[in-house]
């Protein structure tokens, strides 16, 4: 199985700065693929300081794990590989605290984490916040993420039906993040993949300008994973969005 990468962050049609950050990395094997996006907030500085700290420390965390060949894996439970993201988030949040030890311009940054480990034809994915990840699969969309907000929970409870959503006001509002408090834990999940399928990691800068139900109709025409990317940022970016917009996406073959 062959994975085929393709990332791309814009600043959208109305901010003054890109606070997004996305990246990706490919074992040497060719067996093992990581995505990662991050949302930074936090002010103009510290939105980018924190994003690019989350990202960075997983990273590093991770590399050590993506330099073992696929097949030492084999026998690793999805609960092991869970605990191992787990702590990589653990270390992004731990970076993004001390970056911002005596430095009180930087004194609320944070960031979501969104992240996707592949190992042969199994994707295991972490998150915290409201960057998501979706399958792509037959035409069909599926949010694999459930997000850290606010308006989630009141969805979840019944306070609200999906129709107000875009009507609340604090609908942005956050319920976890990396930095946001000293002690975080990422949600995790496992699902078997195959040659044909997409996994999709995205801010919701992407998600709040082109619902995802319009997707299947622009990816259906980009074959080519990078032609897709760029032809859903344009789409996002027709749209006028409004906040940075980041998107990588993996394709099976």
């Amino acid at each position: 199985m062959l994975y085929d990468i393709s990332g791309l962050s814009d600043i959208g049609t109305a901010r003054r700065s890109n606070q997004d950050v996305v990246a990706w990395r490919l074992s040497h094997d060719g067996r093992q693929a990581l995505l990662l996006v991050a949302d930074g907030m936090g002010g103009h500085y510290g939105g980018e300081i924190a994003s690019r700290l989350a990202v960075d420390t997983v990273l590093g965390s991770m590399a050590p794990r993506l330099a073992e060949p696929a097949s030492s894996y084999a026998n690793v439970g999805d609960d092991t590989i869970a605990m191992m993201l787990r702590d990589s988030v653990t270390r992004a949040n731990d970076s993004i605290i001390a970056g911002r030890a005596g430095n009180d311009s930087l004194d609320k940054m944070g960031t979501t984490l969104v992240m996707a480990w592949v190992i042969d034809g199994k994707a295991h994915i972490a998150h915290v916040g409201d960057s998501r990840c979706y399958l792509l699969r037959n035409g069909h969309v599926d949010c694999l993420t459930r997000d850290d907000t606010v308006v989630q929970n009141m969805l979840d409870d019944g306070s609200i039906t999906e129709a107000d959503a875009p009507y609340v006001p604090f609908r942005n509002v956050l319920t976890r993040a990396l930095g946001a408090s000293t002690s975080v834990e990422a949600s995790c999940q496992c699902l078997e993949v195959g040659c044909g399928d997409r996994l999709l990691l995205c801010s919701d800068g992407l998600t709040n300008a082109l619902p995802d139900q319009q997707w299947p109709g622009i990816l259906e025409k980009h074959e080519r994973t990078q032609s897709a990317v760029e032809a859903l940022v344009a789409a996002s970016l027709d749209n006028q969005a409004a906040d940075n917009v980041s998107v990588v996406v993996l394709t099976l073959i």
